[in-house]
């Protein structure tokens, strides 16, 4: 039998956000029973031409619709662009609306994740406003506790909301001791709900 899956979907420009959603899938697979399921979203151009090619050259496939039935869960990363999530991932659901009148992700745990290039950013209404369209899809959303020790002693990142990152203008921080155990901690609290939830 084939274990459940998380998937970790994100968009990232510099890296950031990729990262992040590496060590999101490491703490998801820190949980037994469970895989990470890695995907990304093709760039958005103004260019009407202008295409991606059906594979990226690099890093993890392009996420599919069949990919949100098939998943127990999701954690959903994007860079922020004024408060919000960025174009590509915001085109990926705005074409989710089968999904939604068939129910797919009804009852399926998501968390969300950002990260962002000032401290001032708008990481928590990024995060907020990724949480909109997985409540239409009927999902339920699990945060991040204040169990977490380090969402108080974090000077980069963290939120109650989600995990953060503060990448600063060039987009190269490394990230820090505290995001990194607060997103795998992230990824560890999504699959364990998710396999709670899948034995109701």
């Amino acid at each position: 039998m084939s274990q459940a899956e998380i998937l970790v979907l994100y968009y990232s420009r510099h890296g950031a956000t990729k990262e992040l959603a590496r060590l999101i899938a490491e703490g998801v697979e820190s949980v037994p029973g469970v895989n990470a399921r890695l995907r990304t979203v093709p760039a958005v151009s103004t260019v009407c031409e202008a295409t991606e090619t059906p594979v990226p050259n690099a890093g993890a496939p392009y996420v599919e619709y069949s990919d949100l039935q098939e998943c127990i869960g999701l954690a959903l990363g994007s860079p922020t662009r004024f408060g919000n999530m960025a174009a590509p991932m915001k085109y990926f659901w705005d074409g989710s609306s089968s999904e939604w009148l068939n129910g797919a992700l009804i009852g399926k745990p998501a968390c969300v994740f950002t990260s962002t290039g000032s401290m001032h950013g708008g990481q928590e209404s990024t995060l907020l406003t990724m949480m909109i369209p997985l409540l239409h899809h009927g999902m339920i959303i699990v945060g991040l506790p204040y169990s977490e020790a380090d969402l108080m002693s974090s000077n980069t990142g963290g939120s109650p909301y989600g995990v953060t990152h503060l990448a600063h203008a060039d987009g190269r921080a490394p990230i820090s001791p505290e995001e990194q155990r607060l997103a795998k901690a992230q990824g560890k609290r999504l699959a364990e709900t998710a396999l709670r939830l899948q034995k109701k």
